[in-house]
């Protein structure tokens, strides 16, 4: 283990689950082959944003982001296999080195622009830094396409479906989009590359994965029961961290995105939290319609009644917030908020 292992191996934010450990390392291997991933050493980190990364010592870092956002085995196969896709490239080590001659090159152009006596010496300096910059970034997404190609490579080999590589990307749209929506911007442009992007665009991916599928292989297993199955004891975390990122669109997108397969009393329940957070009158409506569902589907769900009491009191129904509060603090005694929440209902035999 070198000192960088050494240091991903104690940090706060991985979690420590061998049974989660082991069936994401079932799932790489199944994709890349058994054969090929025994070099790698999975850490799964507590950060809630679409990624994953395998450095060029084996150890690869998934994020509950990630966990959170593909729907099965095969989907987050598609993003291992593409991850491993660059470790088996050693396309880290070719970045460093690239990157490494490229800031020379700026570093003697800066040099010598300073040094020109007029601006049109200096401007062919200038125009060579832009130069640089744009070989580098352009390198990156070089680097991207050929994981791209790898990733579904294996895919096509595998026991999985090649279609769900297209798929992810089809979702990341429709998530980006979905929260442009709720902020007011415009409808982003998945086709266009900017000049500083280091990967590809989102449209460019999803098309290509989809043309480099294997056509007749779309029926096999995805493993979604299986998937779910694993997730289900960190989905109510992944989700709350989720909810905490402040991006309604999104969040609403991804909890209606996994209720595809079913609802669900942590997916009812998160769903509360999103609308109460935002905190408008229809929402607080909405939000203790969520929590009521949450808890007919889950009654031991105590956080639920705390919910739904807080939506109600927040709408003008008291008597029905103050009774699902009581509930909570039956339920869970020993909560944290227990005394302020005990401060926010009426005394006995006073009604207010």
């Amino acid at each position: 283990m070198d000192e960088d292992e050494q240091r991903l191996a104690v940090s706060s934010l991985v979690i420590r689950d061998e049974k989660l450990t082991r069936y994401l390392t079932k799932i790489l291997c199944d994709t890349v082959g058994a054969d090929r991933c025994n070099s790698a050493r999975i850490y799964v980190m507590r950060e809630p944003t679409f990624n994953a990364t395998m450095a060029p010592n084996g150890t690869m870092r998934i994020f509950s982001g990630l966990l959170l956002r593909v729907h099965n085995e095969a989907e987050l196969g598609a993003i291992l296999g593409h991850e491993f896709g660059h470790f088996e490239s050693r396309h880290s080590l070719e970045k460093f080195r690239s990157g490494r001659q490229g800031t020379d090159l700026l570093a003697w152009a800066a040099v010598l622009a300073s040094l020109a006596p007029s601006y049109d010496v200096r401007r062919p300096y200038q125009d060579l830094q832009l130069s640089v910059y744009g070989n580098l970034f352009r390198f990156g997404r070089d680097q991207e396409r050929e994981a791209d190609a790898l990733g579904i490579g294996y895919l096509n080999k595998s026991q999985f479906p090649p279609q769900a590589a297209s798929l992810v990307w089809q979702n990341v749209m429709a998530e980006i989009e979905a929260s442009a929506q709720v902020r007011g911007l415009k409808k982003p442009n998945f086709e266009r590359i900017a000049f500083t992007a280091s990967h590809p665009p989102h449209g460019e991916r999803a098309a290509t994965m989809a043309t480099l599928a294997l056509p007749d292989a779309a029926a096999r297993d995805a493993g979604a029961d299986r998937y779910r199955a694993a997730l289900a004891p960190w989905l109510p975390l992944f989700l709350e961290d989720q909810v905490k990122l402040n991006d309604f669109g999104a969040s609403d997108y991804l909890i209606q995105s996994l209720a595809q397969s079913g609802w669900t009393a942590p997916l009812w329940f998160a769903r509360g939290e999103l609308y109460r957070s935002r905190g408008a009158q229809r929402d607080l409506v909405n939000a203790a319609e969520f929590y009521a569902q949450a808890i007919a589907s889950d009654g031991s769900m105590a956080d639920a009644y705390r919910g739904l009491g807080l939506s109600l009191v927040k709408t003008g129904r008291r008597s029905e917030g103050a009774q699902a509060l009581r509930t909570y603090l039956e339920k869970k005694p020993d909560a944290s908020d227990a005394s302020m929440i005990l401060m926010m209902l009426p005394k006995e035999g006073t009604g207010n």
